[in-house]
């Protein structure tokens, strides 16, 4: 049963209740016009090359992620432990949210929704014992948040038929709790700004200046410029024509014309070196990496990177980038998708440790250090680098340190009463 035969199931949804009061509502963002001329929505921005390839780093990137639900026990003597769980919420997001999707697929769509619009919708579907059965996203662009007269939150969702049969629009009714809704960085806590919206000036720029280089190219590369003709012209706009039918664009470039009647052609356009048109291009690259937050060396621009420094951006585009969106979503899966006491003893988290490993020659330097001061066994080692265990009687979860290291309180005992080395 796919997410819009469930909306027909329930009648008692499928139009406004006259009973609510909407207030405060906060609608989507679909776009508008850049004071350089260029019209900025969530699909154009992604026919720019630097804007597709950021989206499409943070969403990859996230929705690799192995994604691990826990839950905390604590242990006789008072200490806390997680333990993992593989329960129905664990497939839930590690394998398949819903029939139609796998896990990757939900996570890369939660980020490209994210990255686009700012917020991320998904219907939660329940079975007849309340436990969760599906997650089905919602387009965003669709949603409106709403308080009623009592100040709960819900959301109405136009939804909209299929291309073949658009039919009548339908307006959904959801409460908060049958909503998973991940925002992203907002102004009042509840919804969150679109990135492409708040950076409409500089994705408009690059925009038009992706649209300038298209239609130089299309000229041929060639300045503008004009014909002279000695005399009189009876028909200029027949020899207009003809021209640019016979040396414009890039199909005619490399042509040598041919010139009658004392005719001469003079450019009046600057170079595009002049006006640092590829200066531009680059700067606007410096742009969408500063919105997304990402090293310009990721999305192809090497000019002020090196050997030395590229592992450095990396981690920190970990530590800055992937960290707090993945805090963000972890928090909002435990709001939404637990209850009662199992927010308390339950949480999901993502394991960054794959991210963070450097070379294998700093792994190995890494993991010496940990095994020889006792606080990783080799099993566990043995765990971050897939490989398969060694049986406990062997010693595979034995923590072991230096036998020449004693507390400083020991030191000198063996030389108690004035004894001598040489006994």
């Amino acid at each position: 049963m796919g997410l819009f035969d469930r909306f027909r199931n329930r009648p008692d949804r499928k139009k406004v209740n006259n009973d609510w009061t909407l207030t405060n509502g906060w609608p989507a963002w679909f776009g508008g016009r850049s004071a350089s001329g260029a019209d900025v929505t969530p699909r154009s921005a992604m026919q720019m090359s630097a804007v597709y390839c950021a989206v499409r780093i943070l969403a990859e990137t996230v929705a690799q992620l192995p994604l691990h639900f826990y839950r905390h026990e604590i242990l006789p003597d008072g200490r806390h432990r997680a333990v993992k769980e593989y329960g129905k919420l664990y497939r839930l997001l590690h394998d398949e949210p819903n029939p139609e999707m796998t896990s990757f697929v939900f996570r890369e769509l939660m980020m490209v929704d994210l990255c686009l619009y700012g917020n991320f919708y998904a219907q939660i579907v329940r079975n007849q014992r309340g436990e969760i059965d599906s997650l089905y996203p919602l387009q965003p662009q669709n949603m409106t948040v709403l308080r009623d007269d009592q100040a709960r939150l819900f959301y109405q969702y136009t939804r909209t038929g299929n291309g073949a049969d658009p039919g009548e629009p339908e307006t959904v009714m959801f409460m908060d709790y049958e909503v998973l809704h991940i925002p992203a960085l907002g102004y009042n806590g509840l919804v969150g700004y679109s990135p492409i919206q708040m950076a409409m000036q500089a994705v408009g720029a690059s925009l038009a200046a992706d649209e300038f280089a298209a239609t130089f190219y299309a000229n041929a590369a060639t300045p503008s410029g004009v014909l002279e003709f000695p005399g009189a012209l009876k028909d200029p706009k027949k020899i207009r024509e003809q021209w640019e039918g016979g040396f414009a664009g890039a199909v005619n470039a490399g042509k040598t014309p041919v010139l009658e009647e004392g005719m001469t052609y003079k450019p009046i356009s600057i170079s595009p070196a002049e006006a640092q048109f590829l200066e531009t291009r680059k700067f606007n690259i410096d742009e969408i990496a500063r919105i997304f937050r990402i090293p310009p060396h990721m999305l192809a621009d090497l000019e002020k990177s090196s050997f030395s420094n590229i592992e450095h951006q990396s981690l920190e585009f970990v530590k800055y980038t992937i960290t707090p969106w993945v805090s963000r979503i972890e928090q909002a899966l435990k709001k939404s998708l637990l209850i009662g006491l199992e927010k308390e003893t339950h949480f999901w988290a993502f394991n960054l440790e794959g991210l963070l490993r450097g070379d294998y020659q700093s792994r190995m330097q890494g993991y010496a250090i940990a095994r020889q001061n006792g606080w990783m066994s080799a099993n566990e080692i043995r765990e971050l680098e897939n490989m398969n265990m060694i049986p406990a009687e062997e010693g595979g979860d034995d923590y072991l340190v230096n036998g020449n290291m004693l507390p400083l309180r020991d030191a000198g005992a063996a030389y108690n009463n004035g004894g001598s080395t040489n006994e």
